[in-house]
């Protein structure tokens, strides 16, 4: 069994404007909402949670590196980033972590060059179109994988 460290929940570049950018494709849940319900999913399990946002590649790639140490799995959104950089791959990869992809919106029913992830190859699951439904269900999946060892 993995040691119960937190989860790392990571959003990328433009998430802290959920619920003020584009409503009508992102909804109306704002960040705080997504980070409170990780939160309340990772409390059914008896896991904690660390939620960050950065508009900064540079940063999420700091916060992956550390967490090889600091974590139990990364539950990911890097928004833009997912479509653009090899970089959080890379340190997505070296994490040697159980890693979730989440999308709020479907990526497959959109623009196409939203259709490439980079993240998806590291990616232990892909959860996209839910909402912010969908980091709860990806708190979900990691408990199970960190109670079964990874």
């Amino acid at each position: 069994m993995r040691k119960k460290l937190p989860i790392l929940v990571l959003n990328g570049p433009n998430l802290n404007m959920l619920g003020v950018r584009e409503p009508k494709i992102y909804g109306k849940a704002t960040l705080r909402d997504a980070e409170a319900l990780c939160k309340k999913a990772a409390a059914k399990f008896k896991l904690t949670v660390d939620c960050r946002q950065s508009n900064i590649e540079g940063e999420l790639v700091n916060w992956i590196q550390e967490s090889r140490k600091s974590h139990s799995g990364i539950i990911i959104n890097a928004g833009g980033y997912t479509h653009t950089s090899v970089a959080i791959l890379d340190a997505l990869l070296l994490a040697e972590l159980p890693i979730i992809e989440v999308h709020t919106t479907n990526i497959y029913n959109r623009e196409r060059f939203r259709h490439s992830s980079y993240i998806s190859k590291a990616a232990k699951g892909v959860i996209a179109g839910l909402g912010i439904d969908g980091y709860a269900f990806a708190i979900e999946a990691m408990a199970k994988w960190i109670s079964e060892g990874g």
